[in-house]
């Protein structure tokens, strides 16, 4: 029996979008920049568009190729599309586009057989690399290594060129540019001798293929005719130029982004390509998507007036974001005399959170860095709440925490019994040959290990202080730390469940949230202490923005004077706080744990916090607080 069904027909693709939505939709072939801000429905609206190209027959389906920056996203897009009927269109990230299509042309361009892709073992041919310049061998000197080798590459610098361009922009992870250049150099002609590809060869190589072999170009160009560009403001110059290339003079190409959402330029990123858009197309069609349909008004009112501080931003690329949900809670801003007051405050709110209906699975806490984690490990384990770390390991998993402890124990099997006062010491004599030292390092990756070194130094801190307050002349030893740690970590450990979300604001970005955290927000960790020029301030700017705006109803910010219980409330919040919670509503706190009283103390007149030197009392604030001077 035949079926006199008809088939469904897949819906107008500009159904239900708002209209400056429809606009980007809708807009004709050639140049589009949408201009679009966190929780505007960027990824809805671009899907949209290449079904109204397609519906309208502009091109076809498999002409199509839309490019983003992680396979989560790319696999986001393929999904979206296939719901609105349109089928063989290419959704991918650079590389994996770049992976293909250099497969597919290897044999015109090359020849032989195709080059292996490097995946695992890219440290271990760094590693052969710094050896033959004398450079040392660790994994984490390797890891800063090779991330500069992966910067250099994504922005088009050479070797030959990486000093002058490293001194330029103040490039700097431990070792002189001149030892950086001869090991990107030995590794370059190592992986060519072993006939490797990395993933940053991917763009170069496909590049190259474009620009240098005319019949290969031509058939890529007949195949692909319209372009697509999610999150363009974390493009890097290599991208870009293979963009052109696979554009090849061009313009049908549609391109969407938020300048306020740059946080990789560590990594090469540059919103420039973005914000110059309309230079290189003046007859570009650009809508800007400010109604917000992810959080309530009043965190959009909050993430706002976050990013109004910005500096060096042109007019017309600063977006205002107007909230279109209905009212909602507002957000709070509270103060705590130490970390494990504002970590069991913080597990209190989420357990009341819990039981008001909010599923653990869309609550997240956000920090800046991952040693943060621990203190929030601890406290949601204490209070019984399930969690997930994202991003990142378990703190106690992490490879330096790991080596430390063994260290320790091993230590703890000799050790004396220490005074109070002691233990951080011999703790700080075990962990010194690890990474640890008074000074935080430079180098991404050293600084990455320092942090879980030197959590684990402030952890003997508290323990040493919590022991003597509680004990009777015994003193604390390495085998009472390690036994302590050991049932941190074993706390710390359950089996994996859905539950609240530990993450870095980095490893935040692109989700969302009914309920955040933000936490930790002292100067000095946001933004980051080594962040001392005016674009690394902004960019710790836009990176708080970005936490700000992953929630979507509950938004708490928070920050402690000290570090360890008891401890000097030496540390002021966020300059980036400044004017953003209620003044005349002071932040609620709590009470410090240390049974001793402090005496009267003259205040910040900035942030209304106690001076504690002569410096500070003398000049009336902080030393961390900006001058009250325009």
């Amino acid at each position: 029996m035949v079926s006199t069904r008809r088939p469904v027909r897949p819906e107008d693709p500009l159904d239900g979008l708002d209209p400056e939505q429809r606009a980007a939709a809708s807009a004709p072939r050639g140049p589009v920049c949408v201009l679009a801000g966190a929780g505007t429905g960027k990824t809805r609206t671009i899907t949209r568009r290449i079904a109204y190209l397609v519906r309208q027959g502009h091109v076809a389906p498999t002409q199509v190729l839309a490019v983003t920056f992680t396979a989560r996203a790319a696999g986001e897009l393929r999904a979206r599309l296939r719901q609105l009927g349109v089928e063989g269109a290419q959704a991918r990230t650079f590389h994996a586009a770049a992976l293909r299509q250099l497969r597919y042309f290897w044999p015109r361009v090359v020849g032989d057989a195709q080059w292996e892709l490097l995946d695992g073992n890219k440290l271990r041919l760094v590693g052969h690399a710094a050896n033959k310049v004398a450079l040392p061998t660790e994994t984490e000197v390797l890891r800063d290594l090779a991330g500069e080798i992966e910067w250099a590459k994504a922005c088009l610098v050479g070797p030959d060129d990486y000093p002058a361009v490293a001194k330029e922009r103040r490039r700097d992870i431990g070792y002189p540019v001149e030892q950086v250049a001869d090991v990107y150099y030995t590794y370059e002609r190592l992986k060519n001798d072993r006939r490797l590809l990395d993933f940053d060869d991917l763009l170069l190589h496909t590049t190259a293929a474009l620009e240098e072999y005319p019949e290969v170009a031509r058939e890529f160009r007949e195949r692909y005719r319209c372009f697509v560009v999610d999150e363009y403001q974390d493009i890097t110059p290599a991208q870009q130029r293979l963009l052109d290339a696979w554009l090849g003079g061009r313009d049908d190409v549609t391109v969407v982004g938020d300048a306020n959402q740059t946080i990789y330029s560590f990594g090469g990123a540059s919103p420039r390509p973005l914000l110059e858009f309309t230079r290189r197309y003046p007859n570009a069609t650009v809508v800007r998507l400010e109604r917000d349909y992810r959080s309530t008004p009043q965190v959009v009112e909050l993430a706002n007036r976050v990013i109004s501080g910005a500096r060096g931003r042109p007019a017309g690329a600063r977006l205002r974001l107007v909230g279109q949900r209905p009212d909602g809670p507002r957000p709070t801003f509270s103060e705590y005399d130490d970390e494990p007051a504002e970590a069991a405050a913080v597990a209190q709110r989420v357990r009341e959170l819990m039981a008001e209906g909010v599923p653990a699975g869309e609550i997240a806490v956000l920090f800046r860095v991952n040693a943060q984690s621990e203190t929030y490990e601890r406290a949601l384990a204490d209070a019984g709440v399930p969690y997930q770390v994202r991003g990142g390991e378990r703190f106690f998993s992490r490879p330096e925490v790991r080596k430390a402890m063994t260290a320790l124990r091993a230590a703890s099997a000799s050790e004396p019994e220490v005074g109070t006062a002691d233990l951080p010491t011999a703790v700080g004599r075990v962990l010194a040959p690890l990474g640890w030292g008074p000074r935080q390092p430079v180098g991404g990756a050293a600084r990455e290990r320092w942090s879980g070194l030197q959590a684990l130094y402030e952890l003997a801190q508290d323990f040493a202080a919590e022991f003597a307050a509680v004990s009777e002349g015994e003193q604390p030893t390495l085998a009472r730390y390690v036994a302590e740690l050991d049932q941190r970590a074993a706390a710390q450990h359950p089996p994996a469940v859905d539950g609240v979300t530990l993450a870095s604001l980095h490893a935040a970005k692109g989700l969302e949230w009914d309920a955040v955290f933000l936490v930790g927000l002292a100067e000095g960790t946001v933004p980051i202490q080594h962040a001392t020029t005016e674009d690394a301030i902004e960019e710790e700017r836009r990176l708080f923005y970005v936490g700000v705006t992953r929630a979507r109803e509950h938004l708490a910010l928070s920050w402690s004077l000290s570090r360890l219980p008891g401890g000097r409330p030496h540390r002021g919040r966020s300059r980036f706080l400044h004017g953003l919670a209620p003044e005349d509503e002071p932040a609620p706190r709590v009470r410090r744990s240390s049974r001793r009283r402090t005496r009267e103390r003259a205040v910040c007149g900035a942030c209304g916090r106690p001076l504690g030197t002569t410096l500070e009392i003398k000049i009336g604030r902080c030393a961390d607080c900006p001058p009250d001077i325009d």
